[in-house]
């Protein structure tokens, strides 16, 4: 029987591991399975905590239907009747001169879909409408290579629609700084409008008249969604069904590769060695450089280039009197012209249902990030002053919180600076030179849940493919 292991207790690593075990039955030669993950608990930024009749994430609390892969893994989990999507609120608000703005309708991260509705809005100045309405006219670029988001949106939409509009947004999913952050390997689409239809606007607006003109045949979900119980639903389900599989606390030091006819071994913290015919490395970059370094200090040097942000959720919970009024939308970025202390907040109660008991209001404010690394320095009580602070400040809140919990998220969100693309295509070819390895995970080609989700599963099929050739070899 051929043994992998698989590297990471984060999504990416349950899911590579269930995918090895469903090939396995699929084909009724299921392989040995060990997944080792360094810390003691699994799911990464997954967490779920339910405290006081509420339902509290501290990491990521949802996932988006558009890509299919962590749907389709819910669904062939049986966990299809646990999904909820959003409620009917669906507004985003901006911070803008010290209050709570909404996003104008239509405007999608970076750009509008129509103009009128920014031009009404109070977010841009008078220059800065003229300059956004120059877009559609504006020439495409015709340069080769890759750009920031920064030069991305200001070359297209104008200064003021990176500082007031697109950087909170954009920082809002990848805490980190739009002038470093890569157009191509966080927001591609955007570029691919302005290669295909010569302007984002009316690129936007033409895919939005194909779905209009597709309309809506049976049910769909909702942009994004959530488990009844929370996120970590998702992670029980994966960690059950891969059970004795699992090895917590347990962290590799070093990889070494098979001699011919050979096995991979895994050097672990504590002294010992695992052997295997296949490894999936779904590792921090950093700690997958420190595992390789033996064995490709250029790939391992390759690894250390790519970048990781740190942030923190402080979860805030009120009576609902508390508030002069409920909020508008299901939450709020903030530019980080504003000056503030926070990057964004969001309302879980107002945003899924069941997050909170009748009456109470359960939020999340979130710190940190590439542009106020300094914040992440504060006690866990500095950070709930910082929180409860803005909060009054912006929602006019000044009761003490029912509860008060906070996540701490050190090196978790991969930076896909300029370049990342052809700099994961050359980890992917190194690695590729190393027969019966695999890496995967966010640090790579995706960030979402979604892309965790395929990346782990890719994996397992390649390592899958892998084994089987390799025994078509040996019986040859």
């Amino acid at each position: 029987m051929k043994h992998v292991v698989v590297i990471g207790g984060g999504i990416t690593g349950l899911a590579a591991a269930h995918r090895l075990m469903e090939l396995g039955r699929e084909h009724g030669e299921t392989p040995a399975v060990t997944l080792l993950e360094h810390s003691a608990r699994l799911g990464g930024p997954i967490q779920t905590v339910r405290e006081r009749g509420f339902v509290i994430e501290c990491g990521a609390d949802s996932f988006i239907s558009e890509k299919p892969w962590a749907l389709a893994l819910a669904r062939r989990l049986g966990l299809e009747a646990e999904l909820i999507p959003t409620g009917e609120m669906r507004r985003t608000l901006v911070v803008w001169r010290g209050r709570l703005t909404e996003v104008p309708v239509g405007f999608n991260l970076l750009a509008p879909v129509d103009l009128w509705p920014i031009l009404k809005s109070p977010i841009l100045s008078l220059r800065g409408k003229l300059r956004l309405a120059l877009e559609p006219i504006l020439p495409r670029r015709t340069a080769d290579g890759d750009e920031s988001i920064a030069a991305f949106v200001t070359r297209r939409m104008g200064r003021e629609v990176l500082e007031r509009l697109a950087q909170p947004l954009a920082a809002g999913i990848y805490t980190g700084d739009p002038a470093v952050l890569s157009i191509s390997a966080t927001l591609p689409r955007f570029a691919e409008l302005e290669s295909h239809y010569g302007s984002v606007i009316r690129g936007l607006k033409a895919v939005h008249k194909k779905i209009a003109a597709r309309g809506a045949s049976g049910a769909r979900w909702s942009l994004f969604l959530s488990f009844k119980n929370g996120m970590q639903t998702l992670v029980d389900a994966l960690a059950g069904k891969v059970g004795g599989a699992i090895r917590t606390r347990t962290g590799v030091q070093s990889l070494s590769a098979p001699a011919p006819q050979g096995k991979w071994r895994a050097g672990l913290r504590d002294g010992t060695a695992l052997e295997a015919d296949a490894v999936i490395c779904a590792a921090h970059a950093g700690h997958a450089a420190a595992m390789l370094e033996g064995l490709d200090a250029e790939l391992a040097a390759r690894l250390r280039r790519i970048g990781y942000s740190s942030a923190a959720v402080v979860n805030l919970a009120y009576h609902q009197s508390d508030f002069p009024r409920m909020p508008p939308g299901f939450g709020f970025v903030v530019p980080a012209a504003e000056g503030r202390k926070i990057i964004a907040g969001s309302f879980s109660s107002l945003k899924y249902a069941g997050r909170a008991p009748q009456g109470c209001v359960l939020m999340r404010v979130f710190v940190g990030g590439v542009l106020q690394k300094e914040m992440m320095e504060l006690s866990d009580e500095e950070m709930v002053a910082v929180a409860r602070e803005e909060v009054a400040s912006l929602l006019g809140v000044n009761a003490p919180p029912l509860l008060t919990r906070v996540a701490r998220w050190a090196d978790s969100m991969p930076q896909y600076a300029v370049g990342h693309l052809s700099l994961v295509a050359e980890i992917e070819q190194r690695a590729g030179r190393l027969p019966g390895l695999v890496l995967a995970g966010a640090a790579y080609r995706g960030v979402g849940i979604p892309d965790c989700v395929h990346s782990g599963e890719q994996a397992a099929e390649a390592i899958w493919s892998h084994l089987h050739s390799s025994l078509r070899q040996s019986a040859a």
